[in-house]
């Protein structure tokens, strides 16, 4: 009902007006010129989803067509404009399902906010146009004024949908509006103006192609930032461990391979925590998930930038430790041992917050990574020698300096 109401209003004023303001011939050579590029221009248009309302933003060119040919162009070319749109969407399948009554709203609102422009720039125009630049001030005024009232109508729909529940949404919305996108309507609407009333068509045509190409070069750009940044997260996503936020077995993976090139000295260190299944059974798997993150942030509290950590299991860590001899990757697992034995979480646990203590067990080998040994098999080695401090009794360090001569198991215990 309100598309209807915003569409019948919007058809009254243009037919109880006098008729076109300009002849039939040059109205419809503008109409060709306004329709064909802002048809153009509307594949440019950025789309942004608003609660259950899609919305496009982008420039428009009714503002120029209006004080041109009045109410009654105004309705005609926008009728014209906004069917060709549908007629496309359709045909394109990507027409929203209420995206028929939609044009009626997309008629109605744009002829109305337009046709306002139409009485107030010719109301207006004697007082500004003997000021320096006034009709560039007047310009910028009915560009906010009817950016306004666009956004009233807009709100108003919004509003009936939920969308906008409160003064402090609809103010919210109102500030959404670009400056930058306020002063390049302006400018384009007035050049143009400018040009169809002196009938300049070849310097009409230059100025919506330039307008053209700016903006699909600009949208060019933005669109290869957008799939970048898309490509980006959907990249963390898959090597992001959803329950502790560190990389997770696919991105070790992936490391693995990038770092079996270096032939560098590295720490290979595997953790995990001692009897957590008897955490699981004694309280419940919500209470097992935090004390596996506070885990993880214990290890993570000690690596520097050029360390890495990953979630390589239920409750089992590994870590590769760089630029660090043997004593010092030794060292630092001993202290993140102590630190862990030491510590407690606390828990959510019924209704109550429980302090629970546990402890952890390692595997450390430290050796250069080589075409005969890469890091998938110095992780293999790590990996067994956790397993050795778990048969040893658990809270423990077992390591293996790779690079030592006797090469032989270094039970390092509290």
């Amino acid at each position: 009902m309100f598309d209807f109401l915003l569409f019948f209003s919007a058809l009254a004023i243009a037919v109880q007006t006098r008729g076109l303001d300009v002849e039939v011939n040059l109205f419809i050579k503008a109409l060709f010129l306004f329709w064909a590029f802002s048809t153009l221009y509307h594949r440019l248009r950025v789309v942004k989803k608003t609660g259950n309302t899609t919305v496009d933003y982008g420039i428009s060119y009714s503002l120029s067509f209006g004080i041109f040919a009045g109410p009654l162009g105004l309705f005609i070319f926008e009728t014209i404009y906004r069917f060709t749109v549908y007629i496309n969407r359709k045909r394109t399948k990507t027409a929203d399902p209420e995206e028929f009554w939609d044009t009626f709203y997309n008629i109605g609102s744009f002829s109305l906010a337009y046709s306002a422009a139409y009485y107030l720039y010719n109301l207006l125009i004697p007082f500004f146009e003997p000021l320096p630049f006034g009709f560039w001030i007047l310009l910028f005024l009915l560009v906010f004024v009817t950016s306004f009232l666009i956004d009233t109508f807009l709100i108003t729909v919004f509003y009936m949908l939920g969308d906008v529940k409160t003064f402090g949404d609809a103010y919210d919305f109102y500030k959404s509006r670009s400056l930058i996108d306020t002063g390049k309507t302006a400018l384009t609407n007035g050049l143009l103006l400018l040009f169809i009333h002196q009938a300049e068509w070849g310097t009409l045509l230059a100025l919506f192609l330039l307008n053209y190409l700016v903006s699909l070069s600009f949208f060019s750009k933005s669109q290869s930032i957008q799939d970048k940044y898309e490509r980006d997260k959907f990249e963390q996503m898959a090597y992001t461990d959803y329950l502790t936020g560190i990389n997770n077995r696919a991105f070790m993976d992936k490391k693995m391979t990038e770092l079996s090139q270096t032939e560098e000295y590295i720490g290979v260190v595997v953790a995990d925590i001692d009897k957590f299944k008897s955490i699981n059974d004694n309280y419940n798997h919500s209470v097992g998930d935090q004390v596996i993150r506070h885990f993880a942030n214990q290890l993570k509290s000690y690596l520097n930038v050029n360390d890495s950590l990953f979630r390589s299991g239920g409750e089992e860590f590994t870590l590769f430790l760089r630029n660090r001899n043997y004593a010092q990757c030794v060292d630092l697992v001993e202290r993140i041992l102590r630190r862990v034995e030491n510590s407690t979480v606390e828990v959510e646990f019924g209704s109550e917050t429980v302090p629970i203590s546990y402890t952890s067990s390692f595997g450390l080998y430290f050796y250069k990574i080589s075409e005969q040994v890469p890091l998938e098999k110095g992780y293999i080695v790590a990996d067994q020698l956790l397993l050795e401090s778990k048969q040893d009794g658990r809270n423990r360090l077992t390591a293996v300096n790779g690079c030592s001569n006797a090469c032989k198991p270094v039970l390092v215990k509290n």
